[in-house]
């Protein structure tokens, strides 16, 4: 569990490498700030008190994400590289089944730091921001929040069928986002079954769509468009700002967004990294 000084000394980092660098670092705040106390997922390097890099690894079931920043005056000293080997150790006591750097598609310093390890390009990623649009929505889907076990249940099956989770993956992640107050979890109802699910995570004036998904045979039937009206227009009556995470190759999901009123306003790339 991070305490408060680490975390506003992350913040800190990430808005002085962000200004300087022109770019949005990917930080997963909603996991930064509901650590496990007994798991090692934060590696800082400090001098005189101030933080000077940090990197952070994320798990989402069988696969970690990493990302990280290095004050501007501090790079190219091995610094980053230093931290990034003690996660590699642990992503591989731990045997993610994959492991994925994450850099900004706009960041420079990245490029040139990645040219200097072996990696390979995997996934783009579109960071979108829901523009102010009439949205028509239909009451023959129900969004409600999930609140028993049979939902919770709902839930694993669909990351094990969208996601490509096992099972055990599956649950223990979702027990860990649980623990997060900032996140709401619902359920999507067609025709009174279960058929999908949504999460909204809430950060200041932002709303953060995650986890957005409908059953295969549910799919194609204007189902989770329906759903992701309801969640937009709720999540703008009450004030906040809507965005999602797509990916560049799933041309349907980026459809749908786009015709829902998201944009794209930056893009994410994830590089392939090995533990060996």
């Amino acid at each position: 569990m991070l305490t408060t000084k680490q975390l506003r000394d992350i913040k800190a980092l990430q808005y002085l490498c962000e200004a300087d660098d022109q770019i949005t670092l990917k930080l997963n705040w909603d996991m930064l700030q509901n650590r496990e106390a007994n798991e090692k997922n934060d590696f800082f390097y400090y001098e005189d008190e101030e933080l000077i890099a940090f990197l952070g690894l994320y798990g989402f079931g069988n696969k970690a994400e990493i990302c990280g920043m290095v004050k501007p005056a501090y790079r190219r000293k091995g610094i980053f590289s230093r931290l990034l080997d003690e996660a590699l150790a642990i992503c591989k006591n731990r045997k993610y089944r994959e492991i994925l750097l994450n850099a900004p598609a706009a960041s420079a310093t990245a490029k040139e730091f990645l040219k200097t390890i072996k990696c390979d390009r995997t996934s783009t990623e579109y960071q979108m921001k829901w523009s102010n649009m009439d949205l028509h929505e239909d009451i023959e889907v129900i969004v409600r929040p999930s609140l028993s076990e049979q939902d919770f249940k709902t839930e694993i099956q669909l990351d094990i069928s969208c996601f490509n989770f096992l099972e055990d993956e599956a649950v223990d992640y979702n027990q860990r986002i649980r623990r997060d107050d900032k996140q709401r979890f619902f359920i999507i109802e067609h025709e009174k079954r279960s058929v999908g699910k949504i999460r909204i995570s809430h950060e200041e004036s932002e709303a953060w769509i995650y986890g957005f998904a409908v059953f295969p045979e549910f799919q194609g039937k204007g189902i989770g468009r329906r759903a992701l009206r309801q969640v937009i227009m709720n999540e703008y009556r009450n004030g906040y700002d809507v965005f999602l995470d797509v990916e560049a190759k799933n041309s349907n999901a980026l459809k749908l967004y786009e015709s829902c009123g998201f944009r794209t306003f930056q893009a994410q790339e994830y590089y392939t990294l090995g533990t060996s």
